[in-house]
């Protein structure tokens, strides 16, 4: 049965894009290797370390849709209508978009709440996990108990201030002790929320 994963590289200080939005530090991990990783799209070949190019084959190969926000939805541009990780994506939205140019793209947008469009795309994602790549919406999944797990890539640089990954929680939330792989300029953490 699927499970529900938050992914999102991480700096020391708990930040997943400086103010303005920009990734760039965060995301050096993707291009710092001689490894090839390839995705859905021409444009996001990574080059990592052994050690992380093993860990995204693996979580490629065991996600079958994505969860996303209608804030990183736009940010991203829709991905050109092809996310890298090359699986249907499901958009929590109030509206749709009205000038979606890629109407025959694998997305979904969701406009009757979050525990929809969770419940389509573990239906989508059958076997797979069903990775979340939205700070807003991990936090919500996680207040609402949908979250399985958290997959963080931490990386060695302080921002200072940004968007967060983890804020506006409703409560404490435990997590198992993580499973641990080092990378080269990031360390992979893999949490099991504990129920």
């Amino acid at each position: 049965m699927a499970e529900v994963i938050a992914n999102m590289s991480v700096s020391l200080d708990g930040f997943v894009a400086d103010p303005e939005d920009r990734i760039d530090h965060l995301f050096e991990w993707f291009g710092n290797g001689d490894v090839e990783v390839p995705t859905a799209v021409d444009w996001a070949t990574f080059k990592t370390s052994e050690a992380s190019a093993k860990m995204l084959r693996a979580a490629m190969e065991n996600v079958g849709a994505l969860l996303s926000g209608r804030r990183l939805f736009d940010l991203a541009q829709g991905w050109g209508g092809t996310h890298p990780m090359g699986v249907p994506v499901f958009v929590v939205t109030h509206e749709e978009p009205a000038d979606w140019p890629h109407p025959d793209a694998p997305f979904t947008f969701v406009t009757d709440g979050l525990e929809s469009a969770v419940r389509q795309a573990k239906k989508t994602a059958g076997d797979k996990n069903v990775a979340v790549a939205s700070t807003t919406i991990a936090q919500q999944c996680l207040n609402l108990g949908l979250l399985d797990g958290v997959q963080v890539d931490l990386v060695p640089v302080l921002l200072g201030s940004g968007v967060r990954f983890f804020d506006n929680l409703d409560a404490t939330t435990k997590l198992t002790d993580p499973e641990v792989t080092e990378g080269t300029g990031v360390t992979h953490l893999f949490y099991r929320v504990k129920r």
